[in-house]
């Protein structure tokens, strides 16, 4: 962090900290943190998972010559136009041209060349026999001095002509294209060893509490484990960040505000120590952040902002919350990091109906309730469910408590049941913020 550089300066005004503030507010103040995603080359085998920062075109026609689709001999066409299997035409075999052969000899008129698959054709043939239209035994290391054909192709069969698939400056892949293994592929092919990307977001991770101890040690009185730290760091790697930098606090405000102000990282999230308490570290430690209650449940207490030139999202301490806080506001934050348009942050089981949510300003899936169950009036309840044949239902008899960390491996998605409602009925239909994807 640059302590001289406190962060973008055209941010929008923060909400008032001391009312509850509606999820649109808050999404609105997290949001605002995000400045353009830088840019960087790489090597092809660096970019897996990454965003293309700018368009990609062909610097390569595909394929860069013409080449053989098949193992077998290259001719001329009228020379075995009439070969059936009652009279196949022989041809004297005058050179042997294996995948990588620069193929300089041309094809003479009345003669055959061995050719494998991808090898250049010569000059002067236009189809190519299939081996096993032929005599020739496949496998032979030895080409024949002769090959006879059984059954005549095609004109032109079995040759594929430079530049058929792409020429240069042809697209090849959009900005904003997640560079899977098929796209890394794909620029290879078209001439490019290296791409202009988005790199992954580097995140700092700092769980909260004096009641934190590590996951396996034997628990002291009063003491509870730190699942957040494991929940978020596994969270963020799902979301495309990497965390450089992880560590867990006690209760010492100073301690965490020298921690923080000492990574080299494009996202701080904190989890803990935010709520109205006499301990609250992150609320004491990083005063000039923004902390209100959110219209919502679970995870109503939320904050955000800068610290030098980093941007902060604080995330309540209960690891429902912390879940539910994390998909709603840290993951369209990820997105816009890594370069991607929001609507990359959805994906529905199949056959869902989806449409983008007003408030959250997404893709949402769409669903029926199977069970009925209760939600606050006041708030927009986002109910951890798994989908059914019947629809979606909570994953636990307790619904969308805070602490019922041990339902998290059930969960497809969050039901937004919004303010007004305090009963949901089976057969309600429900928009459902997706949280695992190919659910069904």
């Amino acid at each position: 962090m640059d302590p001289a550089n406190p962060g973008p300066s055209n941010r929008p005004s923060a909400p008032n900290p001391s009312q509850r503030v509606s999820i649109q507010e808050h999404l609105r103040l997290v949001t605002s943190l995000c400045t353009a995603p830088s840019t960087v080359t790489l090597p092809l085998a660096k970019c897996l998972g990454l965003t293309t920062s700018e368009p990609v075109t062909a610097r390569l026609e595909v394929p860069p010559f013409t080449n053989s689709a098949m193992d077998g001999f290259a001719v001329r066409f009228r020379d075995v136009s009439t070969a059936t299997p009652g009279s196949p035409v022989t041809l004297p075999v005058i050179d042997d041209v294996p995948a990588g052969s620069p193929a300089d000899q041309p094809l003479r008129p009345g003669t055959a060349q061995r050719i494998m698959t991808g090898a250049r054709v010569p000059e002067g043939a236009d189809t190519v026999v299939k081996v096993e239209d032929t005599n020739h035994a496949p496998g032979l290391r030895t080409a024949p001095r002769s090959v006879t054909i059984m059954q005549a192709p095609r004109a032109g069969a079995n040759i594929r002509h430079r530049g058929e698939a792409l020429t240069v400056d042809d697209p090849v892949l959009p900005a904003g294209t997640i560079l899977t293994a098929e796209a890394l592929s794909a620029a290879a092919a078209a001439g490019h060893g290296q791409l202009p990307v988005h790199p992954t977001p580097r995140v700092g991770i700092l769980t909260t509490g004096s009641e934190l101890c590590d996951a396996g040690d034997e628990l002291l009185r009063g003491r509870i484990p730190d699942s957040n730290g494991i929940l978020l760091a596994g969270l963020v790697h799902s979301a495309g960040g990497i965390v450089t930098e992880q560590l867990r606090v006690p209760d010492d405000p100073i301690r965490l505000r020298q921690i923080v102000s000492s990574w080299q990282v494009d996202l701080i999230i904190t989890a803990g120590g935010i709520s109205m308490g006499a301990y609250e570290v992150v609320r004491q430690g990083l005063p000039e952040l923004t902390f209100h209650p959110v219209a919502q449940q679970p995870g109503g207490p939320q904050g955000a902002g800068w610290i030098c030139s980093t941007p902060v999202v604080a995330l309540p301490g209960n690891p429902v919350g912390v879940y539910t806080s994390f998909h709603v506001y840290v993951v369209p934050l990820l997105v816009r990091l890594r370069g991607l348009p929001s609507d990359a942050v959805c994906d529905g089981p199949g056959g869902a109906r989806t449409s983008i949510d007003p408030v959250l300003q997404r893709p949402v899936a769409h669903a029926c309730a199977a069970t009925a169950w209760t939600s606050p009036r006041a708030k927009t309840q986002f109910m951890p469910v798994r989908w059914s044949p019947e629809g979606v239902a909570p994953v636990h008899p307790l619904g969308s408590k805070s602490h019922l960390v041990t339902s998290l491996p059930l969960v497809e998605g969050l039901a937004m049941v919004g303010p007004g409602i305090e009963h949901v009925s089976a057969g309600d239909e429900l928009a459902i913020l997706m949280t695992r994807r190919n659910c069904a």
